[in-house]
């Protein structure tokens, strides 16, 4: 049991990069995680990981240590869930990703607890592609296409995105009637975090903005619930999903602005491995969000 123990401490490690964050999410200390490592490389007599003060990186022995270990954990987490099968409910850990999204899954994720108490959600919330197999999740919720044979998908619902701004800010500074009008305002950013780079608004090659322009930079942050809030404070314009300021656009808080200007759009999809047999609490989720998930959409 410590040996698997000392696997999973491992792989979790590999993921992280950070002895602190591995802790973090473990339940113990940061120089726990450390030791633990230092008792399986002494184990195995390679190092697996260079270290620094800020991150741990792994070495080429501990990338082949890796696969070999993420087969392994792999394969007993398959043996429980053939087990958890044969129960009469679902039970048992289940690891969901989940897009960050201005909350939009949470009352879902809050409704599914209450309707499966004994399975415990261990939830990853972040803006980049994750690898569902290789990064070990259950099932994965995110806007974007299957491009991968080893996974199965089913939508949850479209959305796509919007430029909005405060009452107050378009009667000061105005409404913009074409994407060029922008040149003349403020506007709020979206940065991805996973690339540094910023969200680039979605407008028809008919309506785009001529050659050698590019839009006022006036804020750049990499958290919509930032963005919203800044707008509605009438801060400038910015792009934002439309089911993030659904309510906002109801009661007044914010206007839309050059809907016909803009292109294109996604859809959700709940993603899962695909698999022989699929676990109870995987059917559980896959099922529930299925039918809920949609009443935060717009449409």
């Amino acid at each position: 049991m410590e040996t698997l123990s000392g696997l999973e401490i491992f792989v979790e490690t590999a993921q992280s990069q950070s002895f602190v964050a591995t802790g973090r999410k473990i339940g113990i200390s940061a120089s726990a995680i450390s030791k633990s490592i230092s008792r399986l490389e002494e184990r195995l007599g390679v190092r697996l990981f260079q270290r620094s003060t800020r991150t741990v990186r792994l070495t080429s022995e501990g990338a082949v240590f890796l696969e070999r270990c993420r087969r392994i954990l792999g394969e007993i987490q398959a043996a429980e869930d053939d087990i958890s099968a044969l129960t009469a409910s679902p039970r048992g850990r289940l690891r969901v990703g989940l897009a960050l999204v201005v909350g939009l899954p949470l009352p879902v994720i809050s409704a599914f607890m209450e309707q499966y108490p004994e399975i415990q959600l261990d939830l990853d919330f972040t803006d980049r592609l994750v690898d569902v197999i290789d990064e070990g999740f259950d099932v994965v919720i995110r806007g974007s296409e299957l491009q991968d044979s080893r996974l199965m998908s089913r939508p949850l619902g479209p959305y796509r995105s919007c430029l909005v701004a405060s009452p107050a800010y378009l009667l000061k500074r105005g409404t913009p009637t074409n994407p060029t009008d922008l040149l003349n305002h403020a506007c709020l950013h979206y940065r991805w975090q996973n690339s540094g780079k910023l969200y680039q608004w979605p407008f028809t090659k008919s309506q785009v903005i001529q050659s050698g322009q590019s839009l006022p930079v006036t804020m750049v942050c990499s958290n919509v619930e930032a963005l919203i809030y800044l707008a509605q404070a009438g801060r400038g314009i910015a792009c934002v999903p439309d089911f993030a300021v659904k309510e906002s656009l109801d009661d007044g808080r914010l206007e839309k602005v050059l809907s016909a200007s803009l292109v294109g759009g996604s859809t959700f999809h709940v993603v899962w491995p695909s698999s022989r047999q699929l676990a109870p609490k995987v059917r559980a989720f896959v099922d529930f969000v299925v039918e809920h998930f949609a009443d935060g959409l717009v449409t």
